[in-house]
């Protein structure tokens, strides 16, 4: 049991797990998990950690079809620059491993953004804290959990 899945259990929101067998060899873990579930990249959102211009980590939420706009994240939480997070902060941070790391139910709690897409679909696909462990809800409940705000941060 992951802490996303125990605090998705405590919320009492509609939610659904889905499993798949992870391939170590493969290293885009939103496309496998794509691609293993027979769901659109449009669907299945990747969790990035962002490192704002005061050192502070947030996070952004996009689809895995897309590239996250670095100036878009920095724009969404008045920064004037943002860079990807260190993998070891990330993990320290996050107490999930890259690859598993959710939205939801993180060691530290993050400021969050979701890509306004998200709002297109019934249903979204996220990490839920582990390789090979997604969990499908409703992008609004996925917001009201991470306490989060949908902003276009996705790049053309």
């Amino acid at each position: 049991m992951t802490p996303c899945i125990e605090l998705l259990k405590k919320s009492k929101i509609e939610y659904k797990v889905h499993h798949y067998t992870h391939d170590s060899s493969c290293d885009s873990y939103g496309d496998e998990a794509a691609e293993k579930l027979g769901i659109s990249t449009q669907r299945v959102f990747k969790t990035l950690v962002v490192a704002i211009d005061t050192k502070e980590l947030v996070v952004a939420v996009v689809p895995v079809s897309s590239k996250l706009s670095m100036k878009a994240v920095a724009k969404t939480f008045g920064a004037k620059k943002a860079v990807m997070a260190d993998a070891h902060d990330v993990q320290k941070t996050t107490g999930y491993v890259l690859g598993g790391v959710s939205p939801i139910g993180q060691k530290k709690r993050l400021k969050t953004v979701i890509d306004s897409t998200a709002c297109d679909y019934l249903s979204i696909f996220v990490s839920a804290g582990k390789r090979g462990l997604e969990v499908e809800l409703r992008a609004d409940d996925l917001k009201t959990l991470t306490n989060a705000k949908f902003e276009d941060i996705k790049s053309e």
